[in-house]
């Protein structure tokens, strides 16, 4: 039988990953930095489709705060910025691995195979 929301302890390990790395773009932007490495906001934005970018600067800002991406700006003019994944953000690339592998095994569509992080 299912335990009920008062029986499950929400003070877990899962509780904190899924606070730090919840919703659709952290993981994405993650996949991206490992796939590409340093990358600047607009090479970014274009690399996540439909993300607006009040949520792309949201999420970026919460990844820093985290330290899992490194955030590198250039006192320029034009001004430059760069994102960069953290060795604690590397730590999450075997995760996203397994993510993907099981995304492939899952996937409904025949002939459909996704390219995955290393």
């Amino acid at each position: 039988m299912a335990k009920t929301e008062e029986e499950l302890n929400l003070n877990c390990p899962v509780t904190y990953t899924l606070s730090v790395l919840g919703g659709k773009w952290k993981w994405l932007i993650i996949y991206i930095l490992s796939e590409q490495g340093t990358l600047r906001y607009g090479e970014l934005k274009r690399a996540l489709a439909g993300i607006t970018h009040k949520m792309l600067s949201q999420q970026l800002k919460e990844l820093e705060t985290e330290q899992l991406i490194n955030r590198k700006e250039y006192h320029q003019i034009p001004p430059k910025v760069e994102y960069s994944l953290t060795p604690r953000g590397q730590t999450l690339l075997p995760i996203l691995d397994l993510m993907c592998e099981w995304g492939q095994t899952n996937f409904l569509k025949e002939n459909l195979i996704f390219p995955c992080a290393k």
